[in-house]
């Protein structure tokens, strides 16, 4: 890295644009929340001003490091921070960008940053106000410049520590208690991250090392997101090679890849300046018309489609899709903080324009690939054909409509979705003792008879067949497919009710792979929980305690006055349970214990139902071996 290019990103180049506000009293406005995610934001922020170094084209490598002590430091070999007055704040760029909200070099013009993801100031000074200390040591000019803070404050000066050959930015904080629900972080949660930034930005090398496990793992991708869509597609039969473009327009740059696989369902991950985008935005809507007019041109064309045939639908050309869609731009409108929505609507009609002409030239060159693209698109268009039809039937009858219950349903008394729960329940046995020990007022029961269809493994026509999954559908109330309207559920907590066994997991595991693939507004919108029944009765001289794990049970004995007297009852299943112990365990809203089903990283969900679910068996049976171990209370 030459001296020249080094000095021409000074202070001068640091915008301030506001004073660091009171980020502690409401982190939430800056990291979404205070948990878990939000506690490993704080690694993406630092992480990000890196990237943007990278993309800047003045970093190469990247290396993350969890220490004993429970903090963090995140190094490149960038630029480094400047370490000049700021002429309008009177301090050090360093110090002004660790302790003034919105200032770096992403504001201004000229000399910052063309492309940056993150708003460079914002993010780590927000890391430095919700961390205990910081230490930011900056590589510039052959010295080593280092600065500490405790909660965002200053310790001093800038000094000059050493001289150095080295050149780039090394920040190191322990995020605060205080703060944070936790503080430990967890290894794999990052690694996905920084494998998602090394595909995202071509020839960065990026470490993740813990020095609490000695565990270290590095990424470099010089195919770019192309090695993205291999690696999602690993498990998957592919139908056709990876289509791939990257461009520099006047909009900015595009890189978009692609693959079509055997799959029914579609995996497509956006970005803006390597920020992933889960709500989507105007690159998505212009991938999404480009792609469902291409190939219904190219069908047309080479008469693969009849004249009097109607097109293939969005939803037709979506299926089995794999694809990655990331934009580098230079002014990005994200909406809101968390940046889950690109806004700039330029990128519409540039992705739409690029991809539309590239992807035609690639199905013209291609035509073996694109009869293959074509069959699996119109399969798709038969089956949803297939599936209205289904659904029309089920509709005429007035299933769908709510207008006729399911028989087995025992449906609560009010009327407020807020304030109404569905239980589903395995068998009609624990059935029973639900609707004996529930609130009827604002408790459902839905009996589930045996295990349902794997949807993992299924099209909607075969989905809408199954008795049990159309009762369950009708008994929600918001339809499914193309009829889906979330605000029409009619219960705002959907509880998965099973036994604490090998089948009532399994059972478990398909419902949520339903919920995952075709009723995914219920979880996204936090209304699916799982409910924990207890594993073990302790009784003793009318003292009655409920143990619902091994190591609870082995705990609670000893509070007995005759532990070795004490032989526990282990429930099987919720049959067993009378209605009271069923309300007094697992249904009181006072008492129970439910886990939120959530999905924090919709790419590794996928990979799970995919790998559990889906139709190959070797990825399955690997997952198992290596899990085996973590199994308890297995009953065989």
């Amino acid at each position: 890295m030459d001296q020249k290019t080094s000095s021409s990103y000074s202070s001068q180049n640091i915008t301030v644009l506001e004073g660091l506000q009171a980020v502690r009293k409401r982190p939430g406005m800056y990291i979404g929340t205070t948990d878990v995610a939000g506690l490993h934001h704080l690694i993406k922020e630092i992480v990000d001003n890196s990237i943007d170094e990278a993309m800047a084209g003045h970093c190469t490598d990247i290396e993350v490091v969890l220490y004993k002590d429970g903090s963090v430091s995140v190094e490149d070999n960038g630029r480094g921070i400047p370490v000049d007055i700021v002429e309008k704040t009177g301090k050090s760029g360093l110090e002004t960008v660790l302790t003034v909200l919105h200032a770096g070099g992403k504001f201004g013009d000229g000399g910052g940053y063309k492309v940056s993801g993150g708003l460079h100031g914002v993010g780590a000074s927000v890391v430095n106000a919700l961390s205990k200390w910081l230490r930011a040591e900056v590589y510039r000019d052959g010295k080593v410049h280092e600065m500490e803070f405790k909660i965002g404050v200053p310790q001093g000066q800038v000094e000059v520590t050493n001289k150095t050959q080295k050149q780039g930015t090394k920040i190191s904080f322990l995020p605060d208690s205080d703060i944070f629900d936790t503080t430990e972080f967890d290894f794999e949660t990052i690694l996905a991250r920084l494998r998602q930034q090394a595909y995202l930005t071509k020839g960065v090398s990026i470490r993740l090392r813990d020095e609490n496990t000695g565990r270290s793992n590095q990424f470099y991708f010089e195919g770019g997101i192309r090695s993205y869509v291999q690696h999602l597609n690993h498990n998957k039969e592919s139908l056709g090679g990876i289509f791939y473009l990257d461009r520099t327009v006047d909009e900015g740059y595009i890189e978009i890849a692609l693959q079509y696989t055997n799959a029914f369902n579609d995996q497509v991950i956006t970005f803006a300046n390597t920020i992933n985008t889960p709500e989507g935005g105007m690159h998505l809507t212009g991938f999404r018309s480009a792609l469902t007019r291409t190939i219904n041109n190219y069908a047309r064309a080479n008469n693969l489609l009849k004249e009097k045939e109607d097109n293939l639908t969005a939803d037709d050309v979506r299926e089995g899709l794999t694809a990655i869609i990331s934009v580098k731009i230079a002014d990005p409108q994200f909406e809101g903080q968390t940046k889950s929505k690109l806004g700039n609507s330029e990128m519409r009609t540039a992705v739409e324009n690029v991809f539309g002409q590239a992807f035609a030239q690639y199905m013209d060159e291609n035509p073996s690939d694109a009869k293959i693209i074509f069959g699996k698109c119109s399969l798709a268009a038969r089956a949803r054909l297939a599936a209205r039809a289904a659904r029309d039937a089920i509709v005429r009858k007035g299933a769908l409509e709510g207008m006729t219950l399911p028989g087995k349903l025992a449906d609560c008394s009010s009327r407020d979705p807020a304030n109404s729960e569905l239980f589903l329940v395995e068998g009609d046995s624990a059935g029973g003792s639900a609707k004996q020990g529930r609130n009827r007022e604002t408790q459902a029961i839905l009996p589930l008879k045996g295990k349902i269809l794997n949807v993992e493994q299924a099209r909607m026509d075969r989905v809408l067949g199954f008795e049990e999954i159309k009762n369950l559908i009708v008994a929600l109330g918001m339809g499914i497919g193309e009829t889906l309207d979330a605000t029409k559920l009619r219960y705002h907590k959907v509880v998965i009710m099973t036994d604490a066994d090998v089948d009532g997991a399994h059972i478990r595991t398909l419902l949520l792979t339903l919920f995952y693939r075709y009723l995914r507004p219920v979880i996204d919108g936090g209304h699916l929980y799982i409910a924990q029944p207890p594993l073990y009765k302790l009784e003793q001289n009318r003292k009655i305690v409920y143990a619902y794990s091994q190591e609870e049970m082995e705990r609670l004995k000893k509070t007995f006055p005759n532990p070795e007297k004490l032989h526990p009852q282990r429930y099987k299943g919720l049959g067993e349970m009378n209605a009271d112990q069923l309300w007094e365990t697992t249904m009181d809203p006072d008492r129970r214990a439910m886990l939120k089903v959530t999905v924090e990283d919709a790419e590794n969900a996928d990979k799970i139902f995919e790998t559990l679910m889906g139709g190959e068996v070797a990825p399955r049976k690997k997952f198992i071996q290596a899990h085996a171990k973590a199994v308890k209370n297995l009953d065989i």
